[in-house]
């Protein structure tokens, strides 16, 4: 099932969070100081933005999250983050997700999402071009960002 994920679901979005993201860090997850736990309750609480998670035997299993970003155009989706947990990757979670955002940015009339990748998450990269994500042309990366910046057109009603 997937839904919108709640408030009170801060703490184990967050741990999900963690869990993915430290598959691609080979020294691990660097800490910042930032409160992930603040972050993703944030993201579910502000009015502007969703977070999508699918629900599996009870347990959250996927989440994503978007919205416009500040000084995008207002068909323009930001993907923030999408995480599948690693215990249940390659078994359609991550696709079906994407689905359901595919779905409602459609609905809310978005034309285009976009989202930076990690260089070195090499299996999040195959994951969005199986989707149908291309390199940004408008936004190449800096010398020295560890991010790759992708595009997604959104198919009309």
């Amino acid at each position: 099932m997937i839904r919108t994920a709640l408030p009170a679901e801060a703490d184990v979005v967050t741990a999900l969070h963690a869990r993915a993201r430290a598959t691609y860090y080979p020294d691990g997850v660097p800490q910042d100081g930032t409160d992930w736990i603040a972050a993703w309750r944030g993201a579910i609480e502000r009015p502007d933005g969703h977070v999508l998670c699918v629900v599996d035997g009870g347990r959250i299993t996927g989440v994503a999250s978007f919205r416009t970003a500040e000084g995008a155009a207002a068909d323009t989706v930001k993907l923030f983050q999408f995480h599948v947990d690693p215990d249940h990757w390659r078994a359609g979670i991550g696709t079906e997700l994407h689905r359901a955002c595919v779905e409602e940015w459609s609905a809310d009339g978005k034309r285009t999402a976009t989202l930076d990748v990690h260089v070195d998450n090499r299996r999040a990269q195959a994951f969005y071009a199986r989707q149908g994500w291309v390199p940004d042309p408008e936004n190449a990366p800096a010398e020295g960002d560890h991010h790759l910046f992708l595009r997604y057109a959104v198919p009309g009603k």
